[in-house]
């Protein structure tokens, strides 16, 4: 008897070994044991971008795109100010041709607090909303962004997707519905991007929401909305562009970043510098380096505003895949200690200090120090940034 187990046994194994592994087709499988991780370094970067629609006019297709997604109660963002001006007017001329239900608030804050965040969530989930589209800069996506996610997940608390070491910083799991983004500053690339910047006021310190399933599904790029922007406002944005584009390509590299995560939806959306954002950050960097003086000098210069509202989208796909770094983070204590500063050309009944503006007072010495890391990334931006023409008259 014991033979016979024991000749069953050799059978066995036998036909094991000669099985097929293949996982498709063998059932006696087993795992390849993995090479032993060098370091507890990540080892891959994923790129997550929206989809992008460039052209002049082109707003006026977003009637349609709704249409076509088959939305039947659809929420409008922007602030006050915009809500009187020709980009907003072109959105609801596109919705009430195509006869697409929507609802407005117009009650966005230009640099969104919590509270502003909250307010907005607040109308999100009452409105019961199946898509967003959000008109305005940064402060406008960023605070649509957020009352999509926490309509679409109603019984989170705020702090939960709110980055640490302020919030919790949970990964996004629960679907959210079709948002569609409009920019009207070339700046902030919020378009392009899983993150919703705001001041936290209690701590007098600005965090965000950082997740990749929060990016609009749509940017709607329309260089006619460019026009209109004033002088300060086309300085500060453009400074934002420019420092998305010099900190995303001079962020620590993806391999270096640690901890390596332990499941792909806990890589962060932020991952360091990586071969393919460093092509649109370059990118970005040539266009700011030809146009951004004679945008900020003629209003009338349509190539220039339009080349800068393309290179806000540019530099969003390369910092909203590779992160920023120093500038941005000391921006943050400076907008959120600000007491009674209000910029040119800024409508606003509250004090604060422009987003661009705030990041690029430090700049200077932000890429003094981070030189001495990757001195040939340093050296190589600013060879384009020195081939910037002087003569605008042309």
């Amino acid at each position: 008897m014991a033979a016979g187990r024991e000749r069953a046994a050799r059978l066995l194994r036998q036909l094991q070994r000669a099985a097929c592994r293949c996982p498709s087709h063998g059932h006696t499988y087993s795992q390849v044991p993995e090479q032993a991780a060098l370091g507890n370094t990540d080892y891959a970067f994923e790129m997550a971008i929206s989809n992008i629609r460039y052209g002049e006019g082109v707003t006026k297709e977003i009637g349609m795109d709704l249409q076509n997604l088959g939305a039947r109660r659809v929420c409008l963002m922007t602030d006050r100010n915009l809500s009187q001006l020709p980009p907003v007017k072109a959105v609801l001329n596109s919705l009430a041709k195509y006869g697409i239900n929507f609802q407005m608030y117009d009650k966005v804050r230009v640099e969104p607090t919590d509270q502003s965040f909250l307010d907005a969530i607040a109308f999100a989930k009452k409105g019961e909303f199946d898509a967003y589209v959000a008109v305005g800069g940064g402060s406008v996506i960023d605070t649509c962004k957020a009352a999509n996610l926490y309509a679409s997940s109603p019984m989170s608390d705020f702090l939960d997707y709110v980055n640490a070491p302020i919030g919790k910083g949970k990964p996004v799991t629960a679907p959210l519905k079709p948002l569609i983004a409009v920019p009207t500053t070339a700046g902030t690339g919020s378009e392009t991007t899983g993150v919703a910047i705001f001041d936290f006021k209690k701590l007098k310190v600005k965090t965000g929401i950082a997740s990749r399933a929060i990016k609009p599904i749509l940017g709607i790029i329309d260089p006619l909305h460019a026009l209109s922007m004033p002088e300060r406002i086309v300085a500060n944005s453009g400074f934002d562009v420019l420092c998305h584009a010099l900190e995303s390509y001079t962020a620590l590299p993806y391999k270096m970043r640690s901890p390596c995560p332990s499941n792909p939806i806990s890589r962060p959306a932020y991952q360091g510098s990586n071969p393919i954002s460093d092509v649109w950050a370059l990118h970005a960097l040539r266009i700011v380096a030809k146009y951004l003086k004679r945008a900020i000098r003629n209003p009338e210069d349509r190539e220039a505003r339009a080349s800068m509202h393309l290179a806000s989208a540019f530099a969003g796909i390369g910092f909203g895949n590779a992160g920023v770094h120093l500038c941005h983070g000391m921006s943050y204590p400076i907008s959120g200690l600000v007491k009674t500063y209000k910029p040119k050309d800024y409508n606003v009944d509250h004090s604060l200090v422009p987003h661009g503006l705030s990041v690029v007072l430090t700049s200077p010495a932000v890429f003094a120090f981070t030189a001495q890391v990757l001195p040939e990334r340093h050296l190589e931006a600013a060879g384009i940034l020195a081939q910037s023409p002087t003569d605008y008259s042309s």
